[in-house]
């Protein structure tokens, strides 16, 4: 996916006008980190995550960490976005309620994936919408809107973008 495509699809989920906080969990290459720091205001600060090293060529703090099992030592965010990265974990509501302890105040997820339920070698535990809706509603968010879609490369599946809050 090229980053103009990866702006296109989380755009409509930054609307704050004063520097932010964010991590970028799952960062890979820093597509989609990219992207986050291209619509963020001036200012704001972009922490990426990945279990392998990443020479991610943007202003952004790395840390090679497995964000399921690691204690990040991240405090004081205003988002987290996970791109194709929710669907590498089993027990999301753990993972969840690990992540909420990070931000700010309200939590904000902005969250990338494949729009099925079908497991596949390089998607094990896929999310469609339907499914995200599930959880997060379940898990007492009541703001869940997708923002985005457009087809994937790589699957029969559109790719979706979600943002999720309280």
């Amino acid at each position: 996916m090229k980053q103009t495509d990866a702006i296109a699809l989380i755009s409509k989920g930054i609307t704050a006008d004063s520097a932010q906080r964010w991590a970028d969990l799952g960062c890979g290459g820093g597509t989609f980190t990219g992207a986050l720091l291209y619509l963020l205001p001036a200012g704001s600060e972009i922490w990426a995550v990945d279990r392998q090293i990443q020479h991610l060529d943007i202003p952004v703090n790395f840390t090679m960490a497995n964000f399921e099992t690691d204690d990040l030592k991240l405090a004081g965010l205003d988002g987290i976005m996970m791109a194709n990265s929710l669907h590498y974990v089993r027990d999301k509501k753990k993972i969840i309620a690990k992540l909420e302890a990070y931000f700010s105040e309200s939590p904000a997820f902005l969250i990338v994936e494949y729009d099925t339920d079908s497991a596949n070698p390089w998607v094990p535990y896929p999310l469609s919408f339907t499914s995200l809706n599930t959880l997060f509603t379940a898990l007492g968010y009541n703001q869940i809107t997708k923002l985005a879609e457009r087809p994937s490369a790589y699957n029969r599946a559109k790719i979706y973008a979600a943002l999720i809050q309280r």
